[in-house]
């Protein structure tokens, strides 16, 4: 399978978890969570963009970041699953949450920080293409912080999608502009 298609593979995934975010689709998740399944997939297939687009210093810091985001989204979905497997154990739940966020070295690489990485190191990456795809860059440079926008301040789910829809799209689109590897 070629890079281009794994990437491609890693925006469906990455989307389609993001229609169980933000509960679009209905919520049929009661012995697997999909959504996170989904989005950890997604997340590890994205890491084919580092190789896709074209290599300079930007490229290379952008795919720095992206790799950081991409293991912060593993230890995001782990923590997760971790909570879905409390099943309706609300109070299990509400202490690992609080140890969680009464520790530093797991709040701030794993829930706050870390999983923005991936977005950053993305737009990074479309970044290059500002003078030649202006419209798809703008959309994922543009798409990368509202997602974060409409889930931590917003805490809207339609939002979020609508996000997310337009941040995989530009992705998608830059990616059939960059020239096959020879």
């Amino acid at each position: 399978m070629k890079t281009k298609h794994l990437s491609l593979l890693g925006l469906f995934f990455f989307l389609l978890s993001y229609l169980f975010f933000s509960k679009v689709l209905p919520d049929f998740q009661t012995s697997i969570d999909l959504a996170h399944w989904f989005n950890l997939i997604g997340a590890c297939l994205l890491l084919s963009f580092n190789d896709v687009f074209p290599k300079n210093k930007l490229n290379s810091i952008a795919s720095f970041v992206t790799f950081l985001g991409v293991i912060a989204h593993a230890g995001l979905c782990t923590i997760d699953f971790i909570m879905f497997s409390f099943g309706n154990d609300d109070f299990a739940r509400e202490q690992l949450s609080q140890n969680i966020s009464n520790s530093s070295f797991i709040l701030y690489p794993f829930i706050i920080i870390g999983p923005s990485l991936l977005f950053i190191g993305l737009a990074m990456h479309a970044f290059n293409f500002i003078r030649t795809s202006t419209i798809s860059a703008l959309m994922v440079i543009i798409a990368a912080p509202a997602i974060g926008i409409s889930f931590f301040i917003l805490k809207d789910g339609v939002w979020m999608l609508l996000s997310c829809i337009v941040f995989t799209f530009g992705l998608g689109l830059l990616l059939f502009k960059v020239n096959p590897k020879k």
